[in-house]
C-alpha cells in the first residue's frame, strides 16, 4: 500500500493532471413488479408494464458478468417463462425448533 500512495502522492508534482473529485450521477430507476411487469424512471422518460420488464431483463442481463453467466440466466428466465413456475422460494418453519 505504500508504494501506491507514493505514487498517487507522487504524480502531482511531475505535472501530471489530478483525478477529478468523485461524483454520484443518478442513471435512474428499475424495479420488476412481477411477470412482465415493471417501472422505470429515467428522469426525462417513465415508462410501464411489459416494456419496462422487458428494459429490466436486458440491463439485469447486460450487467452480469461472463457470458456464461448471461446465457445461464437467459435459459432459466425463458424456461421459468414457458413452464410458468414461480421465481420465488419460500422457506418456512414447520417445527417448534424451526429444523424442517
Amino acid at each position: 500500500m505504500g508504494r501506491r500512495r507514493r505514487r498517487l502522492a507522487g504524480d502531482a508534482p511531475r505535472g501530471r493532471p489530478a483525478d477529478a473529485p468523485f461524483r454520484y450521477r443518478h442513471q435512474g430507476s428499475l424495479a420488476t413488479i412481477g411477470r412482465k411487469s415493471a417501472v422505470a424512471d429515467f428522469g426525462w422518460i417513465k415508462l410501464h408494464g411489459a416494456i419496462a420488464w422487458w428494459l429490466w431483463g436486458a440491463v439485469h442481463v447486460g450487467f452480469l458478468a461472463g457470458l456464461r453467466n448471461r446465457t445461464t440466466v437467459i435459459i432459466n428466465w425463458m424456461w421459468s417463462h414457458v413452464t410458468q413456475r414461480a421465481g420465488i422460494r419460500l422457506f418456512t418453519m414447520s417445527g417448534r425448533d424451526g429444523m424442517g
